[in-house]
């Protein structure tokens, strides 16, 4: 059966500047095994799949998965998978505001001037890292300890564990090893610079360690984390994947209530069909 496909660039304004996302709308009738298989062929770090909703109060389901596995939340999917969703001429039950169902529950998406931007969803995980385990982490990325200011649980599914650097250059300096937890990094630029914060998402795959170009559950629980201890404020720009090449840019935001919002550019840059 032939469905539609959108390969959308999220968080850049640029084609292939940022991190894709192959989308198939219409994925209803679609077997766990189909999705798994056809996500393992594109090998891109996230697939989704568009389907009916199952609550009531949501625009569509998603259902995202990396080559090897189904996730419950990821942010740059959930972007990509809106602007494909909308461009296929979805239209949201409330103006304003495309509510996504994903297994991690209804996330609210909405149009901002730097984009779509998501909700951040809550942190099932946060708090201190054990000593043990955060000396053998920084073992794995090659980094001393001393060199880590500060470290916390950043979890809002995929299980970052968040390292805080005390520069972008020492962030952009790291050359890891392999990993054995997923990884994020994060160091502040230099005033005048046109980002605050230069991050970095590292996770083992395979029994390698892969790079993800622009990583929207990093930045969105990372956020919460520098914005609830008083590293930050909002609102400001994050950049991430540039040692990759890409240019990405995540805009983080908070609300009248305190929560925090991230949002970023989205470009479609191949639009067919595939047959599952």
């Amino acid at each position: 059966m032939q469905r539609e496909f959108r390969q959308v660039d999220v968080f850049t304004t640029a084609p292939y500047r940022g991190n894709p996302v192959a989308v198939v709308l219409g994925g209803d009738g679609l077997s766990d095994e189909e999705m798994q298989r056809f996500a393992h062929w594109t090998n891109l770090s996230e697939t989704t799949f568009v389907l009916s909703p199952s609550d009531a109060g949501a625009d569509y389901r998603v259902r995202i998965f990396t080559p090897v596995a189904e996730l419950p939340f990821a942010g740059h999917p959930t972007l990509g998978t809106c602007h494909a969703w909308l461009e296929a001429g979805g239209t949201p039950r409330t103006e304003g505001e495309i509510v996504q169902e994903c297994a991690a529950g209804l996330v609210s998406i909405r149009r901002t001037p730097d984009g779509l931007g998501f909700a951040a969803p809550p942190l099932i995980r946060s708090g201190p890292v054990d000593e043990d385990e955060l000396a053998h982490v920084a073992e794995t990325i090659n980094l001393d300890r001393g060199a880590i200011v500060a470290a916390e649980w950043a979890d809002n599914g995929p299980g970052w564990v968040a390292l805080q650097l005390e520069s972008a250059e020492a962030v952009l300096a790291v050359t890891p090893g392999i990993v054995d937890h997923d990884v994020g990094l994060v160091g502040p630029h230099s005033g005048g610079a046109d980002t605050a914060f230069e991050l970095r998402a590292f996770f083992p795959k395979d029994g390698a360690t892969i790079e993800d170009p622009v990583t929207g559950s990093l930045n969105a629980s990372v956020a919460q984390w520098l914005l609830g201890t008083g590293r930050a404020s909002a609102p400001y720009v994050a950049a991430q994947g540039t040692a990759l090449g890409r240019a990405g840019r995540v805009h983080i935001s908070t609300d009248e209530d305190g929560g925090v919002w991230v949002a970023g550019g989205t470009v479609t840059c191949v639009r067919g069909t595939v047959e599952i």
